[in-house]
């Protein structure tokens, strides 16, 4: 391919020795741009194999994979070769393992001095909290996300059905690796990245720190501060069971809403600027819901697209998968038989179908080869170190 034509990412190979999701879907994205990624998999596997198969089949799809015991010499030595042809690497071992297994960042970067060495963990590579096990809820709850949920005094709530902190740590592994690849164009040097999902976390929640700072000096002395709800923006119930999410914050969106509605409750002088609104935040949802249980989901879809009010249908998945907006958007594809989504945004030769996910060690023998190395490198590290 020429430069005008190639995939942003073509040329650049990554090596994952990471699992479950963070690490996995980083890589993907990585994969989607262009980027050979080779997963290596410990013996039995990524332990989403068993946990989540469709999750594992969704994010590992387009890799090749080997798998290596690093626990073994033999492992060692193939990873180190593995090494010198990468530009990038990406573990999710909790920090001292790979020192332990010897595949640290300072053990690689002497082989590689390029080598973009991305460790993604719950916590970071230094503080208290470093040797802390976790997963997405606890990061979340760590960095003050769950606590934000709190309203009126009540309890914090979770279950937001997307794993925020995990993915938030993808993201900034991401960006960080694309910008060490650009500073490593400048300087020719490598860097290790100490990517820690709780961290990521915590600057997801950058948006609303002002509003709990402003919350927080509002609040009654011992009282926990909670964020308000902006008025007219929630999740309401139609008449026939189906619902719908109204997000009309601004002062002409609620004015619009508030006139289709035919509510004249709503469209006081008191209400007709955003401050009055939040005083009687509750008093507004509450007819509001009251307003849409009277008529079916089609019925207010048709008056708030004619209005222009902003709102969405709470689509299940398979209601996603038939929408015609993202379907005209062409981010809905097909992979290995079941669907799937490609890369969001659109750019210049971005790789189509990627294919499916490895099998277990399914390209080992043919990876050993591109290294120079026989069938039994795994079984003979002596004979065949590098």
């Amino acid at each position: 391919m020429t430069t005008t034509t190639a995939a942003p990412l073509v040329g650049i190979r990554v090596i994952d020795l990471s699992e479950l999701l963070p690490g996995p879907y980083a890589t993907l994205l990585l994969a989607d741009l262009g980027a050979e990624v080779i997963k290596v998999e410990r013996p039995g596997g990524d332990n989403a194999r068993v946990i989540v198969p469709d999750m594992m089949a969704l994010i590992n799809r387009g890799k090749r994979g080997i798998c290596l015991d690093l626990k073994t010499e033999a492992g060692r030595a193939v990873l180190r070769r593995l090494v010198k042809t990468a530009d990038v690497l990406v573990e999710g071992f909790r920090p001292g393992v790979t020192q332990r297994l010897e595949v640290d960042y300072e053990r690689l970067a002497a082989i590689n001095p390029r080598l973009i060495y991305a460790s993604l963990s719950g916590y970071g590579a230094t503080g208290p909290y470093a040797q802390r096990a976790g997963h997405d809820l606890n990061y979340l709850a760590a960095a003050g996300a769950v606590g934000l949920t709190r309203r009126n005094g009540g309890a914090p709530t979770h279950d937001v059905g997307l794993p925020v902190a995990d993915l938030a740590g993808s993201m900034f592994a991401v960006v960080s690796v694309l910008a060490a690849l650009q500073q490593r164009a400048r300087d020719g040097r490598g860097q290790f990245l100490d990517v820690a999902i709780a961290d990521a976390a915590l600057h997801w929640t950058t948006p609303r720190l002002g509003a709990w700072r402003a919350a927080r000096e509002r609040a009654a002395p011992g009282s926990q501060p909670g964020l308000h709800r902006p008025p007219a923006y929630g999740v309401f119930e139609t008449a026939d069971g189906r619902y719908l999410s109204i997000g009309a914050i601004e002062d002409a969106f609620y004015q619009r809403l508030a006139a289709a509605l035919g509510t004249p409750e709503l469209q006081s002088a008191e209400l007709a600027h955003f401050p009055g609104r939040l005083q009687q935040a509750a008093h507004i949802s509450e007819t509001i819901t009251h307003c849409l249980r009277a008529q079916p989901l089609a019925h207010w879809v048709a008056l708030f697209e004619r209005e222009d009010i902003p709102f969405a249908v709470v689509n299940s998945m398979d209601d996603v998968l038939a929408d015609p907006h993202f379907t005209a958007r062409g981010i809905i594809t097909a992979h290995d038989g079941r669907p799937g989504f490609r890369f969001p945004v659109p750019m210049r030769a971005l790789p189509g179908d990627t294919g499916r996910a490895p099998a277990l060690g399914e390209h080992s023998a043919q990876i050993l080869a591109e290294l120079g190395l026989p069938a039994d490198a795994l079984d003979n590290p002596r004979r065949h170190a590098p």
